[in-house]
């Protein structure tokens, strides 16, 4: 899939900026932190869905 996104002036230079500093193109540094955002919110979920089943999982084992 390609992803066309509108970046400010200013956005655009630190994009460039720090893609250079790790010696990356810009859409490989840009397709690093989208990777990395959405593992994020996944793990985040994960976490969560956990607390809640580690939570209430004796009311669970009374209620089968």
């Amino acid at each position: 899939m390609r992803l066309f996104v509108d970046l400010t002036p200013a956005l655009e230079a630190r994009l460039a900026a720090v893609a250079a500093r790790l010696n990356v193109s810009a859409e490989e540094l840009a397709t690093a932190a989208l990777r990395d955002l959405l593992a994020q919110e996944e793990a985040d979920f994960e976490v969560a869905a956990s607390r809640v089943l580690d939570k209430n999982r004796e009311l669970y084992r009374r209620l089968a």
